[in-house]
């Protein structure tokens, strides 16, 4: 995964423009103020900018050390409490260091020559000049009143600080021959130092978290010293922070039109999918190139999904690009306080990758009566739709954010829909039980899910499920979610609606105890019967002639006394089936 990683890092930085500089010792940082001095380094004022990315000295991380030119108040002015006198004497040891660098001489005289006129009265107007705290807590960078770049950007700065890089990395090679473990290769040296932090990790520190860290003494061994024991170079260790990073944020602003029919702009990511508010996944391929198959998951369109399907199945794909040695990459993460939780790792070929978005369509499809076009059709769920089918919902009928099975199941389906592997039963479980608990019951993507899950667990067996109510020999657990509905429908007939109907109050009964339910549901049922063929004879005998034909493919004398979760599965299928049947008009043969 981390080779994988920093193979696009390294992709990123070769596609960046020729005038880009790129190196390990340099990296985009914040800035958000700028100390505008004369070149005698008298101070000239505070000029507050819009958190612009600027190139600086790369420091892998603060503790114990300054970055050049370019650091918080509490370094650059001595501003704080106790603790920044330590911060600020690191930031004037490192200034110390590239002294003889003339371009530094008007922020040596700021600090020195002309410190009552400098650094003090620059200290003294600072919350004067930046009234809101939240804007002094950014970077501050030094800037010439008569120049238009700031001190740092300068040529001759960062060439400097490249030169400086390179002299320690000579050094410690000559110290420390140690192969990579990543890129295999003794270019550059393993450390003992944080590799980077990675932002926007959901559920992780604002200021980043560590994918490889060796911060305690029982995570070592072999007498190395923490991130030694990862044996990743420096170069190595640069450049999967990078990809990570970039997947985690490249994206860009969409306008969308809301409800209200108001336009307003949204942030779209092109290589993350967030799975709840705890954990994201984030996808590319070896050539980072884009793969449209990936956003049918979340948005599916039966023509594109259909021509998907066929070209898989008669064989066109062998044509498309897909036939090229390409891979296809994928990560889902979880932030842990300081720490990234990597929840899955999934690498396939591309052309493995598009037949597995088209099986797992082929899975999931289902037809669905459309009450405004009145007429049966074949739905494809959204991922994410299927996922939050799982989701317990609170009173007022909104999602319950506080219930991490959304991201649970969603990174388990991901993984099935790239791998074409079954999801594990306790997925199962769990949508049986909000189809039990929820007043929506088996909804068109709770049964998407669990034919699906049935289907890919079944291998082999002889009941395949399809999206459309079953013929010939059917399993008894699937017969009796049809039998259920035709009671349901017999008692809406004689009836009408209800608060609490035969499904609120034995829906859960009959598909885990069928033999006991049954009994009870057949009593009230001639009790419904007896009234509607009073009212409405016809259709009395109409329906009780589709619960007799139904009945036949299974000996209600003897119901099963229970069912196993696979049959449970099977009764909630059965159900939908024959639900959608009947709203559409058809009857059973």
């Amino acid at each position: 995964m981390i080779r994988a990683l920093s193979e696009l890092g390294k992709t990123i930085r070769a596609n960046k423009p020729d005038n880009e500089l790129v190196h390990n010792a340099l990296k985009q940082e914040p800035i958000s103020i700028e100390l505008i001095i004369s070149l005698d380094g008298i101070f000239q004022g505070f000029q507050l900018i819009n958190n612009m990315q600027t190139y600086s000295e790369a420091i892998t991380a603060k503790k114990g050390k300054a970055r050049l030119l370019l650091d918080k108040a509490e370094e650059v002015l001595c501003y704080g409490d106790e603790k920044s006198k330590k911060k600020h004497e690191l930031f004037l040891e490192k200034l110390a260091k590239y002294q003889e660098l003339s371009v530094l001489n008007p922020v040596i005289d700021f600090y020195n020559k002309n410190r009552v006129s400098g650094v003090k009265k620059a200290l003294e107007n600072f919350e004067t000049a930046i009234p809101k705290e939240k804007d002094r807590r950014g970077n501050i960078g030094f800037r010439i009143a008569t120049e238009g770049i700031r001190i740092h950007e300068k040529p001759e700065v960062l060439k400097r600080i490249i030169a400086e890089y390179e002299m320690e990395q000579k050094r410690l090679l000559s110290t420390r021959q140690k192969q990579c473990s990543i890129c295999g290769k003794n270019d550059y040296p393993v450390e003992d130092i944080p590799h980077g932090m990675i932002k926007k990790v959901p559920d992780g520190q604002s200021s980043g978290c560590a994918l490889v860290s060796y911060n305690e003494h029982p995570f070592e061994s072999y007498d190395l010293s923490g991130n030694e024991n990862s044996s990743i170079c420096t170069n190595c260790s640069k450049t999967y922070v990078e990809g990570l990073n970039w997947l985690l944020s490249a994206g860009n602003e969409i306008l969308i039109t809301n409800k209200q029919g108001k336009e307003k702009k949204e942030f779209r990511y092109t290589n993350r999918k967030n799975f709840g508010s705890d954990t994201a996944m984030v996808y590319w391929t070896r050539k980072n190139e884009k793969v449209d198959e990936i956003d049918y998951l979340e948005a599916p369109n039966s023509d594109s999904v259909a021509s998907l399907i066929d070209s898989v199945s008669s064989g066109t794909e062998g044509n498309s690009r897909y036939i090229e040695p390409d891979q296809f990459y994928s990560c889902t993460l979880s932030g842990s306080a300081a720490r990234i939780a990597v929840r899955d790792w999934i690498e396939t070929s591309l052309f493995d990758f598009r037949k597995s978005i088209a099986k797992w369509f082929q899975d999931i499809s289902i037809l669905e009566y459309d009450r405004d076009l009145s007429k049966t059709k074949t739905h494809y769920a959204r991922l994410y739709d299927l996922a939050r089918s799982c989701q317990k919902k609170n009173s007022d009928g909104s999602y319950d954010k506080d219930d991490k099975s959304l991201a649970r199941v969603a990174s388990c389906l991901w993984n099935s829909a790239l791998k074409g592997t079954s999801p594990p039963l306790w997925v199962l479980a769990k949508v049986l039980q909000r189809a039990r608990l929820d007043k929506h019951g088996v909804t068109s993507d709770r049964a998407a899910l669990i034919k699906l899950i049935l289907n890919r667990h079944n291998k082999g067996g002889s009941f395949v499920i399809t999206g459309k109510i079953q013929e010939g020999d059917k399993p008894a657990a699937y017969v009796c979610g049809q039998i259920f509905a035709k009671l349901e429908s017999i008692q809406h007939a004689a009836l009408g609606d209800l608060n609490a109907g035969i499904r609120e109050r034995f829906f859960t009964y009959s598909m885990t105890s069928p033999s006991a339910a049954f009994g009870r549901l057949f009593n009230l049922n001639s009790k419904h019967f007896t009234k509607l063929k009073n009212e409405k004879p016809g259709l009395a005998v109409t329906l009780d002639k589709e619960l007799q034909e139904l009945c036949k493919d299974i000996d209600i004398s003897r119901f099963p006394a229970t069912f196993s979760l696979e049959e449970q599965g099977q009764f909630a299928i059965g159900y939908y089936h024959q639900k959608q049947q009947q709203f559409s008009g058809n009857k059973v043969n």
